[in-house]
């Protein structure tokens, strides 16, 4: 497993940067999940990726529907499992449909219980204290974390608050 890039989001518009910039790195067929208590800013950083592809309707935590489908430039597949404690092979094919042809956002996949493989990135969302998140980007694909590691350079140098304190990240 690659070390986590760690960066710090002082405010929504912060978060919703780097959903901008990881929606002009990823396209159809990727997977991208998010992880994080409630309130940690996942549907925030999904409603700023699909902004950024595009999409004109409104984003919504998918929490009752489990899955919404957008269109945008690229189409955008959003689920959220937080609803689930498992799934089995048939539900997850109902839930993925369409996946092939779009990005694919996942939020809370550990209630899917199954493994999805390797995504293409993977975005762990915590709580710093007011409107602060202390976020965390992996790949297990070397160029993608690579790419990672650039848009948080540039995130930094376009942000104060961009470099987390030692011991910040949650466990």
């Amino acid at each position: 497993m690659s070390v986590p890039i760690l960066w710090e989001s002082s405010s929504a518009e912060e978060t919703q940067a780097l959903g901008a910039a990881l929606a002009g790195v990823v396209g159809p067929g990727d997977l991208v999940i998010l992880r994080g208590d409630l309130g940690a800013g996942k549907t925030t950083l999904a409603r700023a990726i699909a902004r950024a592809l595009g999409v004109t309707e409104h984003v919504t935590s998918p929490t009752f529907a489990l899955a919404q489908r957008y269109l945008g430039v690229v189409p955008l597949l959003h689920i959220d499992a937080y609803r689930l404690r498992g799934v089995d092979d048939e539900e997850l094919g109902l839930l993925l449909d369409g996946a092939a042809d779009a990005l694919t956002i996942i939020e809370w996949p550990e209630h899917l219980g199954v493994d999805l493989g390797s995504p293409r990135v993977v975005v762990e969302l915590g709580h710093g204290g007011g409107d602060r998140r202390l976020v965390a980007l992996s790949s297990e694909m070397h160029d993608m974390h690579a790419v990672l590691a650039d848009i948080v350079a540039d995130l930094r140098t376009r942000h104060i608050h961009a470099e987390p304190e030692p011991g910040d990240y949650p466990e």
